[in-house]
Parts: structure tokens; C-alpha cells; sequence
């Protein structure tokens, strides 16, 4: 392969990672956004923070690996009347290259405590309790009637139509019916799988009232693509309204 044709096709691969596809570059109100969407939890900027100092460090990393070798293949390259040299390696190197990916690793896996911690670890006290079922191909929500309690006579039920009051917290608990699906919510960083037989459980407290999208991102079958919820977040008072007219409905 010439000179030519490898330092194209390095440019190429940069340039791929740098523009990617259109739908990784969004722009919002706070300036240029890289592959998120708006956060709108309570956890999402820890999470956003996460990412995005391991996006910083595989980005220099990157850059740096594509510079060293665009630098050997222009020294190195074939010459007339210059032979190749052998060599076994260097062991200070393979040392070096090896404890440096490891200490990052180690440090990261340090840093993110904090954020699973919150994230996965035991659900501060919670305003509402919420059951969310996935099967083929729906989201069955099922919220707390009078008495408080769910899986009881006076619950509430929906299909694909989430609500969820603004500045409360929310416990969910995720069950499947048949094959294992995703709760999957981007701008609340959710996504945790519906396994059958078990009950997940997870929790969110959106900061920003608006209309949103419930995805599964797990292939569970030929109708997986209409897979879609769709979830209001709204006032308390809004919410207490919604909640007044689904009972009437339910009861009628």
C-alpha cells in the first residue's frame, strides 16, 4: 500500500470519528451537545459528567495513536536502498503502555461510584410508586389507587400513556410478561431491562416538565419497532387532574 493511500485512509477514519452520524451533534439552548440528549433527572448530569470525561479520554487517546502512526509511516517508510530493521519489542515500554490504561481503568471505576451509587443503589424516599409492565408489543402502567398499594382493586391502568409529576420521586417497578424488554428513557439516562419473572426497580425525579418517549432497546420480536410509550411530565396539580379523569373513565 503507498504512502498515499494510508495517510487518505487515516484521514478518512478521523474524519468519521469526528463528524459521526448527524444525529450525534444536536444543537440546544445551552450551546453544542455531543451525541445526549437534553438531561432532564436529577442524576443525568452526573451521568452526562461521566461520559463525557471518558469521551475526553479515548479522544486524546485516539488522536494520539493516529499521530504516532501517521509519524511511522512516514519515517519508516520503504526507501530504495534501505533495509528493514527486526526488533523483539521493548519491555519498559509494554510496561508503560499496559499500567497507564490500567490506572485510568482503576480510577474510573473509583469515580463512578458516586454516580451508580445514586443511580442503582438503594432509592431515596420516594412521592409515588409506579408498576410498568413490558410485553409484546406494550407498556402496561399500573399506578396506586386510593388505598396506596398496588395490585389492588382501585389501581389505575394505562396503556403506553406514562405521567409523572414534576419534582417527585418516582419508584418504579419494571416486571415483563413475556420475553425481556428495556425501559429505555434517554433524557432521564434510564435504561434497565424487563426480565420475566423478575421485578426490577428504579427510580427518577425529572426537573423539567415536557412530553417524552418510552423505547424499548431490546429486540423482543418481529413488533419490537412499535414498541413505544409516551410519557408526560408535568405539574403536580396536572398530574392530580389526570389521575381524577382516569379513575372517573376506569369506573364508568
Amino acid at each position: 500500500m503507498s504512502l498515499r493511500l494510508r495517510l487518505s485512509n487515516a484521514a478518512a477514519a478521523l474524519a468519521a470519528w469526528v463528524l459521526g452520524a448527524p444525529a450525534a451533534w444536536a444543537l440546544g439552548q445551552g450551546g453544542m451537545k455531543v451525541w445526549l440528549p437534553e438531561g432532564v433527572s436529577t442524576f443525568a448530569p452526573a451521568i452526562d459528567r461521566l461520559f463525557y470525561i471518558v469521551l475526553w479520554i479515548t479522544g486524546i487517546v485516539f488522536v494520539a495513536v493516529q499521530a504516532t502512526l501517521l509519524v511511522f509511516l512516514v519515517r519508516y517508510r520503504r526507501r530504495p536502498g534501505r533495509r528493514a530493521a527486526y526488533t523483539h519489542g521493548n519491555v519498559f515500554v509494554e510496561i508503560v503502555w499496559t499500567a497507564i490504561p490500567a490506572a485510568i481503568l482503576v480510577w474510573l471505576a473509583f469515580f463512578n461510584q458516586g454516580a451508580w451509587a445514586k443511580v442503582r443503589g438503594t432509592p431515596p424516599p420516594h412521592d409515588l410508586e409506579v408498576e410498568i409492565t413490558g410485553e409484546q408489543f406494550a407498556w402496561n402502567i399500573r399506578y396506586t389507587g386510593a388505598d396506596g398499594m398496588l395490585n389492588t382493586p382501585d389501581d389505575i391502568t394505562t396503556i403506553n400513556q406514562l405521567h409523572l409529576p414534576v419534582h417527585q420521586t418516582v419508584l418504579i417497578h419494571l416486571k415483563s410478561k413475556d420475553v425481556i424488554h428495556s425501559f429505555f428513557v434517554p433524557q432521564f439516562r434510564v435504561k434497565q431491562d424487563a426480565v420475566p419473572g423478575l421485578t426490577g426497580r428504579l427510580w427518577v425525579n425529572a426537573v423539567k416538565e415536557g412530553q417524552l418517549e418510552i423505547a424499548c432497546a431490546e429486540l423482543c420480536g418481529l413488533g419490537h419497532y412499535r414498541m413505544r410509550g409516551f410519557l408526560t411530565v408535568e405539574s403536580s396539580e396536572a398530574f392530580a387532574a389526570w389521575l381524577a379523569t382516569q379513575l372517573a373513565e376506569q369506573n364508568t
